[in-house]
Formats: C-alpha cells, structure tokens, sequence
C-alpha cells in the first residue's frame, strides 16, 4: 500500500503583523511528534520571554488521524489558541506547530479583536510558509563501475531520487535516497543496467523525510 503523502512545513518560517500597536509574531514549524511539538514551543516561548503572551497551537498527523493542541497563554478564554488552530485546520497542512507571540501596544483590542489578531497572525505566517510533503524513505547504497555512472545517474530522478553523496575511487560509490515507493522500480532497473552485477545495500529508513513540493 502506497503511504500516504500531505503537505507540511519544509522549514521554520516567522511573520509578524502590528494591529492598533500591538505586535504579533507567528512562528511556525515541521514537527512530527508531540514531544517536538513541546520541544519548539519551549525554544520560542524562551527566545521570547520578554513578551506579553506566546500563544501555541499544533497538529501532529493529518486527516482524521491527528492530535491538536492550543492554549491561550493568559488571553481571554477561546481568543487566542482556539482561533490559531482553526485557522491550521483549515490549512490542510499537518505536522505543524506555531506559536504567536504578542507584544501588547497599550490598547486592548476586545474579544473579536484578538480572535480576528492570533488568526489573522497564522494566516500571515502560512502565506510565507514553504510546503513540502512528509515521505518514508530508504537510503540506499552501491557501487557501479565507471562505464555504466553515466547511465545510472539518468536513472536516480527518473524514480524521483535524490544524491546525497558520491565518492570515486576504484568504483562510483553512490549514497542515494528514494521514497519507499519508488526505490523497487529503481533496483530494478538498476539490475537490468547492470545485468544484477550492482549490489544494493539499505543502510537507513526514515518515517520523517520532508521533501520539498515542487
């Protein structure tokens, strides 16, 4: 059964937005457990410790298999966290955390001042959020005699792969990385490049891979 792909944050991205002289800086962030999750809430609430509020909201997983957490920081009940995340859920982007920061400007902004403000703050930092896709991968790797390197790296993005290292000594030895659903069509053809002389070792698996959307 093919994995199941969704779009998550490809890195750690901030935007700020300034209403009646309040600031509020959203942060957000990859994290793929709840552990990261409280982990990159602690480091922004700590980088910011100075400010009125740090207002965190988190979705680990997707669809209906996820767990979603907010807190409104010292805000008024349901005006804060509660807003942030309605505004990931309806983003379609799983694995992400944000924390907004809110450094007060003197004027109280009312209830739906401060929902319209931690939401509107999200939506700031998703406009500026580069996607990519969370991927189960195998790194792989192998040796190729030099006549057949050039034939074998047309071979690596025809399956969607990707070169993480290459060392050339009396052999090509390719250090590769390819999604789990596309490395048996890979090894395949590999074998039939090299009429099975190639051996191919997996030397790692990771269930967290982000790979950018292209």
């Amino acid at each position: 059964m093919k994995p199941k792909r969704y779009p998550i944050p490809a890195k750690e991205v901030q935007a700020e937005i300034v209403v009646v002289n309040s600031r509020f800086i959203a942060t957000a962030s990859p994290t793929f457990s709840v552990n990261e999750a409280k982990t990159f809430i602690h480091r922004i609430k700590n980088k910011f410790s100075d400010a009125s509020h740090n207002v965190p909201a988190y979705i680990i997983g997707h669809g209906s298999s996820v767990i979603a957490h907010c807190n409104d920081d010292g805000e008024p009940s349901g005006t804060a966290g509660r807003p942030a995340l309605a505004v990931l859920q309806g983003s379609g982007i799983g694995d992400i955390s944000v924390v907004v920061t809110r450094y007060f400007g003197g004027t109280k902004l009312g209830t739906g001042g401060l929902v319209r403000a931690y939401s509107d703050a999200v939506r700031a930092v998703l406009d500026v959020l580069p996607r990519a896709e969370r991927v189960v991968t195998h790194t792989i790797m192998l040796e190729a005699p030099y006549p057949l390197y050039e034939r074998l790296k047309l071979l690596i993005p025809e399956f969607n792969g990707q070169i993480l290292d290459q060392d050339f000594g009396v052999q090509v030895t390719l250090t590769l990385q390819f999604a789990i659903e596309d490395l048996p069509g890979f090894e395949n053809a590999v074998q039939e490049l090299s009429r099975d002389t190639i051996d191919i070792l997996t030397i790692e698996s990771n269930e967290n891979t982000i790979m950018p959307i292209t």
